[in-house]
């Protein structure tokens, strides 16, 4: 009988992470870049494809495909493809041994449709033998071991993806997403840089490197100034003040959508869980974030929020977690059911 490998696995619109039985963790961007002609895949190394940041960088390249959109499978046969190549090369990084039985656990945003979540299913069953998509947030409380009165706030690149963790598995009630999340704070950050500097020249590619590397939210945040070619010209520019819009636009949204989780909670557990409020995701590792949220729940009577320990792969250790805790009879369930399809 094959050895049984338990995967967790953060299938983001960004990085995809992938944390297994075996000790291996790893993280890739979500972008496959496929060869335009044989000069292209002579550029690659002889490769009709690549992947992540290596993808990226040969855009100019490649037909570069992102193929998640809002944490959820684009509903096309490029982006179907894309994802079963993403999952295809991330499980191969892993480096399970070969024959083994993989159970896996897939995180996707909190109020995934069903026909999205089926969709993630069908693809990913390619690779592993049984499969559990839930919730990203819960995935990320439960790897940490929050499972009582606790808000956990999941920052993505499409979707800020909240849940109410109470002691048991969280219903549609206990989980809410918004979207301003790391993609809308590259778009709004654009939007800002077009309208106040019209002469500097950028890619969607530099907008995100500058948030990645200088994003913050607050009053009291060090200036930013980046170089922005104008008619071909390097020339220097402060964008500290559209940074800063750009970033705080996420406060009001997931304030309010926190606050919303509470007020629908019982009475007597409120304050527990507005003191008990915990980032995760990239996008938590914004400077200035968790206090931000902090001053905008004062109105509401307060609360605390802090950041989790390694928010990149706190989604897909979370996700093994739930793995290794399933009982089998669940694991051979899905199984069947996929014996009955066949």
């Amino acid at each position: 009988m094959s050895d049984t490998v338990f995967i967790g696995m953060d299938l983001g619109t960004s990085r995809t992470s992938i944390t297994t039985s075996t000790g291996v963790r790893t993280t890739v961007w979500s972008y496959v870049g496929y060869a335009l002609d044989h000069v292209s895949r002579k550029h690659l190394g002889g490769r009709d494809k690549v992947f992540g940041e290596e993808a990226v960088e040969n855009r100019m390249a490649v037909n570069l495909v992102r193929p998640l959109d809002k944490g959820l499978i684009l509903d096309d046969e490029e982006s179907r493809q894309a994802v079963r190549d993403l999952l295809e090369h991330i499980i191969d990084e892993a480096s399970i041994p070969s024959g083994s039985t993989i159970y896996g656990v897939i995180g996707a945003p909190a109020e995934a449709s069903v026909d999205s979540k089926a969709l993630i299913l069908s693809t990913a069953s390619e690779f592993m033998d049984s499969i559990i998509v839930c919730s990203e947030p819960f995935a990320v409380a439960y790897g940490l071991d929050f499972l009582s009165d606790t808000l956990v706030v999941d920052i993505g690149a499409g979707t800020v993806d909240l849940c109410r963790v109470h002691g048991t598995m969280p219903k549609p009630e206990d989980q809410r997403t918004h979207h301003y999340a790391g993609d809308a704070i590259d778009a709004r950050l654009a939007e800002l840089l077009t309208k106040n500097h019209p002469e500097a020249q950028f890619s969607n590619n530099m907008v995100r490197e500058i948030k990645e590397n200088y994003a913050c939210v607050g009053t009291h945040m060090d200036p930013v100034k980046v170089t922005f070619p104008v008619k071909g010209k390097p020339t220097e520019f402060d964008i500290t003040a559209e940074l800063s819009e750009a970033c705080f636009g996420m406060v009001p949204p997931t304030v309010e959508a926190l606050q919303d989780l509470i007020a629908t909670f019982d009475p007597e557990f409120q304050q527990k869980m507005r003191n008990h409020v915990l980032l995760g995701g990239g996008g938590s590792q914004i400077t200035g974030l968790s206090r931000a949220i902090e001053d905008a729940l004062v109105e509401y009577g307060g609360g605390k929020v802090r950041q989790v320990e390694e928010p990149q792969y706190a989604g897909s250790n979370g996700a093994l977690k739930v793995a290794l805790d399933m009982p089998e009879d669940f694991w051979q369930e899905f199984i069947e059911q996929q014996s009955e399809k066949a």
